[in-house]
């Protein structure tokens, strides 16, 4: 099979690099990629948000399948030109994929399909947004309604600084995406990430992870799009699991499937759990960024049969083959990110790390520059291990880190405390 995989970040590294181990894969590309990509695929540059651009690439190279990698795309329903130009493709049409780019219309399903979640309400004015936060008190959270990549959250613990997020927020700060605010419950709680297949009909859980948010160690600074992951996530219990799926999950594919917009692809659940319950904090609809690194790496090669039983409506008979085994990924940032920071600087170290199916360093935010791996976004690499245990793939991952020569870089060094406390 010819695959194309959108997107350029460590997600999608981590994607290329399950898929590029499958026989069935042929010949993959990934478009626009990264550094680390270009070492197992070919590179296209392409605008992946113009949908008539990608199918005009998938025609032209004889593409077979397309696996989606963001959600930019998916939005703005790239997913369906290609089913409309006849390519098999793995994500939500755009109708679907409003389970992210709307946090409004999220609730609305919820409520509509009585799974728990935060209590909220949705204001476009400003004046109306702060009266309801006065009223209500601290903590409480403000989301903006549309995508933001990551920075459309705020978790307010006091008053001010919800008050300050709403200002931001309807000031323009995150354009279109802050024209209108969700504000919600604040829920209590341990949060962890629990991925599933779906055809529209049949559901398959693949998956379970925890994310850590915040710049620093002990979970402390801004949030960021994510500085680490680990999976399984022990907080997420089988029990919780399963009542995860039955109150919340299949609910919402029922009700998406009632309103004649039924969900194709991965969908990610992001689970507040308190006393043994889980509660929806938000949906994305695809892989977590770096949550995938962590299950590429634990599912291998059958990634690609399992996202191909999806596309083609065949999940019912597809199985996932776990090994009783953990892994965890480190993410190295440029200093000062989630803030300005420096781009341009040159990562040296990587050449002598381990590139085997229990130690990987996924790219995120690099390019090739004169022979020299350079440092070109925020999140810049996933430093990414497997072990028998937790312990031991934190220790693998940290042992990577330590050989890596990049002097501008920074990462937290705690990733998996939870677990191991």
């Amino acid at each position: 099979m010819n695959i194309l995989i959108l997107g350029g970040g460590g997600r999608e590294h981590a994607l290329a690099w399950a898929v590029k181990q499958n026989p069935k894969c042929d010949r993959l590309i990934a478009a626009p990629g990264n550094a680390g990509i270009a070492a197992i695929a070919e590179c296209a540059d392409l605008d992946i948000l113009d949908g008539a651009a990608v199918l005009a690439f998938a025609v032209e190279n004889a593409v077979d399948f397309v696996i989606v990698g963001p959600e930019a795309p998916l939005a703005v329903g790239v997913a369906d030109a290609l089913r409309a130009g006849g390519i098999l493709t793995f994500g939500p049409s755009a109708a679907a994929a409003r389970l992210e780019a709307s946090k409004a219309f999220t609730k609305d399903i919820c409520d509509a399909c009585g799974a728990p979640t935060a209590s909220w309400a949705r204001f476009a004015d400003r004046a109306a947004a702060l009266a309801h936060v006065r009223a209500r008190g601290a903590p409480i959270v403000v989301k903006a309604d549309g995508l933001a990549a990551g920075k459309g959250v705020v978790v307010a613990m006091t008053l001010p600084e919800a008050e300050a997020a709403i200002a931001d927020m309807f000031g323009g700060s995150l354009g279109a995406a802050g024209a209108e605010v969700v504000i919600e419950e604040f829920m209590a709680g341990e949060e962890a990430s629990f991925f599933v297949l779906t055809d529209g009909h049949d559901v398959l859980p693949i998956g379970t992870a925890q994310d850590h948010k915040r710049a620093g160690d002990g979970d402390v600074g801004p949030n960021t799009g994510g500085m680490g992951a680990y999976s399984p996530a022990p907080v997420l219990t089988d029990e919780i699991a399963a009542q995860a799926l039955d109150q919340i999950i299949r609910p919402t594919i029922a009700e998406l499937a009632r309103r004649g917009t039924p969900y194709q692809g991965v969908l990610y659940a992001g689970l507040m759990i308190d006393q043994g319950r889980a509660r929806l904090v938000e949906y994305n609809v695809r892989f977590g960024d770096p949550e995938c690194q962590v299950l590429m790496m634990r599912l291998g090669a059958q990634a690609l049969d399992l996202m191909l039983a999806c596309a083609e409506g065949r999940l019912a008979e597809a199985r996932v083959t776990w090994a009783d085994d953990h892994a965890l990924t480190v993410v190295m940032a440029a200093k000062g990110y989630p803030g300005a920071h420096e781009k341009g600087s040159a990562i040296g170290g990587l050449d002598n790390l381990p590139e085997s199916s229990s130690q990987m360093v996924f790219h995120a935010g690099t390019t090739l520059k004169d022979g020299q791996i350079t440092a070109t976004g925020g999140r810049v690499l996933s430093v990414t291990a497997r072990g028998a245990t937790l312990a031991e793939a934190q220790a693998r991952a940290y042992g990577m880190i330590d050989r890596i020569d990049w002097p501008q870089g920074f990462c937290r060094r705690d990733i998996g405390w939870r677990a191991l406390k």
